[in-house]
């Protein structure tokens, strides 16, 4: 599968075939090479995904004196508007899908129709399961049986990218790493622009590929696997004027206790990299430096 025009390729992963130790090797691989990977025959039905598809971009259609209801809890977990930096982009989003009372107060603050709220709820079910699965699954890819997982919020937001005629060329997103431990995206099925850096520090186009899903690593990650897995470097381009749309849903990280490598994989050979922080502090250094592309890690570095 040809990702960009350097013929290079997004791996791939089946979810069916993971409990399969070369699977592991490769989903690992992916994870230290790319810090991405497309997942295939997850268990999200496509009549789930089109269906959500489809409440998404009505939902982003409504009114702006409605879209503005969605509150943030966290910075960027409720409706963002168009900015200076990002003047094609807005948003809507809530905090933890994994809770269905934040579900239901996200579908009353769009005053989401019972229909509506059916989809929303069964596909924010679905991908939070995805979610703390493929958490678990990178785990072990490293040797770790782990659930620590659980209970980690996991943002959700639909996103659009109203592009024009005159924009085409110009940037949706600038470049940047997600500051979670993993991002699932459902893309548009149509419309692409979405570019990933791989270790060349070349720009690889990732295609649009209905039924699939790309998995990005990001920060936490990175710190998590003690520098091992790689937070992607991506962008989103307008490449032609059409509206384009996707669903983000992000596994942050612990809401309670710190983010550490684990024991295991702190060794001579490996140091410990980054001290223990708390994804709420990474947040705030983030938002503090306007250090968006995986920068502000370098501040958690460890003395030694």
């Amino acid at each position: 599968m040809a990702e960009g025009g350097n013929l290079k390729c997004i791996p791939v992963i089946d979810m069916q075939e993971i409990e399969d130790l070369e699977q592991y090797k490769k989903l690992r691989e992916a994870s230290e090479e790319w810090g991405c990977f497309r997942i295939v025959n997850h268990k999200i039905p496509a009549s789930l995904m089109s269906e959500m598809k489809k409440v998404v971009k009505e939902l982003l259609d409504l009114p702006m004196e409605i879209k503005k209801r969605n509150t943030d809890v966290i910075a960027g977990s409720g409706y963002v508007a168009p900015s200076n930096s990002n003047p094609l982009y807005e948003a809507l989003g809530l905090y933890d899908l994994g809770s269905p009372e934040a579900v239901r107060a996200f579908c009353s603050q769009l005053d989401a129709s019972p229909q509506q709220r059916e989809i929303i709820e069964a596909y924010a079910q679905a991908v939070h399961e995805l979610a703390i699965d493929l958490g678990r699954k990178l785990a072990k890819s490293m040797g770790l049986v782990s659930d620590l997982f659980k209970g980690w919020p996991c943002q959700f937001r639909i996103n659009k990218y109203n592009f024009t005629p005159v924009t085409v060329g110009s940037s949706g997103v600038q470049i940047h790493t997600d500051s979670g431990f993993l991002t699932i995206l459902q893309d548009d099925e149509n419309v692409g622009g979405l570019e990933v850096i791989d270790e060349s520090g070349a720009f690889v186009s990732v295609h649009p590929c209905p039924g699939t899903l790309l998995v990005n690593l990001g920060d936490v990650a990175k710190a998590w696997s003690n520098g091992r897995f790689c937070n992607v470097k991506h962008r989103v381009q307008c490449k032609e004027a059409i509206i384009r749309v996707s669903i983000a849903s992000f596994l942050l990280g612990p809401k309670d206790a710190v983010v550490e490598a684990p024991p295991q994989l702190v060794n001579s050979e490996h140091p410990r990299l980054y001290v223990p922080f708390t994804y709420e502090e990474y947040r705030k250094i983030r938002i503090s430096t306007k250090l968006q592309a995986g920068e502000a890690l370098e501040h958690l570095r460890t003395q030694s």
